[in-house]
């Protein structure tokens, strides 16, 4: 796998001030579904895409849910640094190691990456997020308790990707295109987002050539759901 374990960062933060212990959404023990990733795809619900009405500002992001004074992105570079990184001030991570599984590529300047939403916010909106509540919305951006949902790579790779699904674009590298086929899935599935039938399509030729890929996703926190 391309990412660390996000409880990592908790030795880091430790270290810096902490004003509050608000978890980002409240903890839900559900225990996690797995399968391979054939029989996931099978399970994604699935329906046409519709964009109508889509701004990104409906999807509040980059928050500091916990307030520790590190937002979403600072949260997600320091867990996925595979050195200790560095981190000045109110949480500016200035420098680290992260490897950008999209492409292959390792970075020590966080000034080259993006944090990507593995299914990015307009596909979510096409696919049942445009019926959610702002709080629901605001948890799926934010998304820290998967590994799956948020992911540091480069800034080249992500803006190569938009807002594409997998009939659209795959990573470059072709040897992440198992792993990144099971993280999607296993986001759609977490967050109960459906899929269009060119989109399963695509996801069914990668998988073709994944062998016994698997896919371990736990369901969203219910919570989220309500206003």
């Amino acid at each position: 796998m391309t990412t660390t374990l996000r409880h990592l960062a908790a030795l880091t933060l430790a270290a810096l001030p902490i004003l509050g212990s608000t978890p980002a959404h409240s903890a839900q023990p559900t225990e996690p579904h797995r399968m391979t990733l054939a029989k996931a795809i099978d399970a994604l619900p699935l329906a046409a895409e519709a964009r109508d009405g889509y701004v990104r500002t409906a999807f509040k992001h980059w928050v500091d849910a916990d307030h520790d004074r590190c937002t979403t992105r600072a949260e997600v570079l320091i867990s996925e640094s595979r050195t200790e990184p560095m981190v000045e001030g109110t949480c500016k991570v200035t420098s680290g190691t992260w490897f950008s599984y999209y492409d292959g590529q390792t970075l020590t300047n966080p000034k080259g990456l993006d944090i990507d939403h593995m299914v990015p916010l307009a596909e979510a909106w096409d696919s049942g997020a445009s019926q959610w509540t702002p709080k629901h919305r605001e948890a799926y951006a934010n998304d820290l308790d998967a590994e799956q949902s948020l992911v540091a790579v480069t800034a080249k790779s992500n803006r190569s990707k938009s807002d594409q699904d997998p009939a659209q674009w795959l990573p470059p590298l072709a040897d992440a295109r198992c792993t990144y086929a099971a993280d999607w899935t296993a986001t759609k599935l977490r967050w109960g987002l459906a899929a269009d039938r060119t989109e399963v399509a695509a996801l069914e030729k990668v998988a073709g050539g994944c062998g016994r890929q698997e896919v371990e996703y736990v369901l969203a926190p219910e919570d989220t759901f309500t206003v």
